[in-house]
C-alpha cells in the first residue's frame, strides 16, 4: 500500500534522496548494464553485488510519483544517502583517475556519478 510521507524526517530523506541521486532511471539502467558497473561492490550472495540490486531498487522509485512512494521505498531511500554520504567523505584512493575508479562506478551503481554537474 502506498503512502505519502508522513512526518517531516520522512520530508527530509525525500528531499536528500533527490538530491543525491543525480542519475535519472534511463541513465541508471543504462549503466547498469555495463561491465564498469558489474566490476565494482560486495556481492549479496547471488553474483550481482549489494549496490546493483540497490540501482535497480532506485529505478523503480525514480519512475514512481512521490505520492505512491511506500514505506519500504522510503527505508531504501534512507539506505541509499546513507550510502552516498559515506562514501563521498571516503573520496577515491587515487584522485588522478576518478572517471575510472572503483569508487565512482561503486557511487554510480548507487545512482550518484561524482563527475556529473548538477
Amino acid at each position: 500500500m502506498a503512502t505519502k510521507p508522513s512526518d517531516p524526517s520522512d520530508e527530509t530523506i525525500y528531499s536528500d534522496f533527490k538530491q543525491e541521486v543525480n542519475m535519472t532511471a534511463s541513465e541508471l539502467e543504462k549503466w547498469l548494464k555495463t561491465d564498469e558497473s558489474k566490476s565494482v561492490g560486495q556481492d549479496s550472495g547471488d553474483g550481482t553485488s549489494i549496490g546493483r540490486h540497490s540501482g535497480e531498487k532506485i529505478i523503480e522509485i525514480l519512475r514512481k510519483k512521490k505520492a505512491d512512494l511506500t514505506s519500504a521505498d522510503e527505508e531504501h531511500m534512507h539506505k541509499v544517502h546513507s550510502y552516498i554520504s559515506r562514501h563521498l567523505a571516503q573520496g577515491p584512493h587515487d584522485k588522478k583517475d576518478v572517471e575510472t575508479s572503483r569508487w565512482r562506478y561503486s557511487l554510480m551503481n548507487w545512482g550518484h556519478d561524482p563527475l556529473k554537474d548538477k
